[in-house]
């Protein structure tokens, strides 16, 4: 398997999770497997909650947004990222973080809104960065570990403020950088583990320890750490993209962000012909704010590539 395919898979992978959690989002553990009992049923993207089927939330529309961006400007232009984020919150999509909706809408400029937002209230470490990094991973997963968890870090902090999600979005983008070398995750997570800052490294040791299990989480995955966590247990339990996938929503709560992580790391491992078509064909991601546009599968694709292809 190439590093392009890995790549592209990486993307898609993960906007096919965020797309079919999406229904079942705050709902109660199992869920998922108690609709659709038989793997391969082919009506498992199936909408609700306020979702068509097959469409992708604010998960992958960020994560899109960060990515044109990448292109566009040839390179992390922090300022223009956030003017796109502000600009698609403005539009009023369907879902958006409560921590992030604040930050973009609070009239502090970009390299403020975050830190403030942190400092009166205290807590910022919510998934909301982790859940957009699939593609600012794969666009600087040539440029080696530091530049790539730097990176992670400065668009992480655009809206959120506590460090901590800025460790957890950090380490989803060295592990894609491995696996997209084809390296396993469980082998390259100690060297990762030992990348995070010292404050935060036993929080993630211990989420990302062989033998953690989500019910052992302390708080609820719509927190970083255990979100990422979760992903990570969803890939070491299973044994296919499809099974992973299922595994991530069983566990209910903020289904669609933990598979969208958990799709991004299947999808690095897997690549895209492991992914089911029944699930890619219905996909599609709108872009509020920005002309009505929408993605399908083919447009996700080809942003993938152009990510993976563009100059460190």
């Amino acid at each position: 398997m190439t590093s392009m395919d890995r790549a592209v898979a990486t993307v898609v992978g993960s906007a096919v999770g965020d797309a079919l959690g999406a229904p079942f989002e705050f709902g109660p553990p199992g869920a998922f497997s108690a609709r659709f009992p038989e793997a391969g049923g082919g009506a498992e993207m199936c909408g609700g909650g306020g979702w068509d089927p097959g469409e992708a939330t604010d998960d992958t529309q960020m994560a899109v947004l960060v990515a044109e961006s990448l292109l566009q400007r040839g390179a992390l232009d922090l300022p223009d990222v956030f003017a796109r984020f502000q600009r698609w919150a403005g539009a009023e999509p369907k879902d958006i973080g409560l921590q992030t909706e604040d930050v973009l809408t609070n009239g502090m400029p970009w390299d403020l809104a975050a830190a403030t937002h942190f400092q009166v209230n205290a807590r910022a470490a919510g998934n909301g960065s982790l859940m957009r990094a699939s593609t600012s991973a794969v666009y600087f997963a040539g440029a080696g570990q530091s530049a790539t968890m730097d990176a992670a870090r400065r668009i992480a902090a655009l809206t959120h403020g506590d460090p901590a999600a800025w460790e957890g979005t950090a380490v989803f983008h060295e592990l894609i950088r491995r696996s997209l070398a084809g390296t396993d995750l469980d082998s390259a997570l100690p060297e990762v583990l030992d990348l995070v800052h010292p404050h935060h490294r036993p929080r993630y040791a211990a989420v990302l320890a062989p033998d953690w299990h989500p019910d052992q989480a302390t708080e609820f995955n719509g927190a970083v750490w255990p979100c990422l966590g979760s992903a990570v247990w969803a890939l070491r339990s299973t044994t296919g993209f499809e099974e992973a996938l299922r595994a991530a929503i069983d566990l209910g709560g903020d289904t669609d962000t933990v598979a969208a992580v958990t799709g991004g790391f299947a999808g690095a491992r897997y690549g895209l012909a492991a992914i089911p078509a029944r699930w890619t064909e219905r996909l599609h991601v709108p872009l509020p704010g920005f002309d009505g546009r929408v993605l399908r599968l083919g447009d996700l694709v080809d942003l993938a590539q152009r990510l993976r292809a563009d100059p460190d």
